[in-house]
């Protein structure tokens, strides 16, 4: 029997193994330029919004928002090299198999949060690395009128924003964070019942959703 089915026992704890392996592994590559390794990143990240008291989901999806760079058919490499690997939606994609969308939506929307802020919030900009200043310009720039209203439209929009806030902080190279063990109970915590992943390998970029705004 498959670790990754409803029947066995410990199911969410092999999930959380799965994606403790991302983090040990592609986690430890330099994050895009940053100070930091990925992994470091999303730890602070997920650090942050639990200091301000986020509920567990949006503290999952801190925690796991930028896995689309190591998951999707298109690498964060290619982000740098000036190809959007649509690793918000990548990464959604490919929690979804396991976790409900107050994880997945954030983690979604999390680009598309930094293009609205740029639109509608004077000074954010400024607040932006230059890693992050590149990528903007790659992934869309800042949002349209038209871009803006239908992002605040989306139910799950405040919680981007909020992480999108904690993925800008999150890249101090001499934080003292928890590391990924203090979030595996919460993370198993948050494996749905009915879970059944679709892929058992990376995914293929044909099969990501191009209709969400914030490419």
């Amino acid at each position: 029997m498959s670790a990754n089915t409803p029947e066995t026992a410990d199911a969410p704890e092999a999930v959380v193994d799965r994606i403790a392996a991302l983090f040990t592994g592609e986690g430890g590559a330099e994050y895009l330029g940053e100070a930091v390794t990925q992994a470091q990143h999303m730890l602070q990240a997920a650090a942050l919004a639990e200091r301000d008291g986020a509920a567990p989901t949006l503290v999952a999806a801190a925690l796991l928002h930028d896995v689309g760079h190591f998951t999707g058919a298109v690498h964060g490499r290619d982000l740098m090299a000036g190809r959007d690997n649509r690793h918000s939606h990548q990464g959604a994609d490919w929690l979804a198999g396991w976790f409900g969308p107050e994880v997945t939506e954030p983690v979604r929307m999390h680009v598309a949060a930094k293009r609205y802020l740029c639109a509608v919030e004077p000074g954010y900009f400024a607040k932006l690395s230059a890693a992050s200043v590149y990528t903007l310009s790659v992934q869309g720039g800042p949002m349209s009128a038209e871009e803006v209203a239908a992002f605040e439209a989306d139910p799950h929009s405040a919680d981007a924003v909020r992480l999108r806030r904690w993925d800008e902080a999150a890249k101090e190279a001499d934080a003292d964070d928890p590391g990924f063990e203090h979030y595996r109970e919460l993370l198993a915590s948050l494996v749905r019942p009915d879970f059944s992943h679709p892929d058992s390998g990376r995914l293929d970029s044909s099969r990501l959703d191009s209709s969400r705004p914030g490419d």
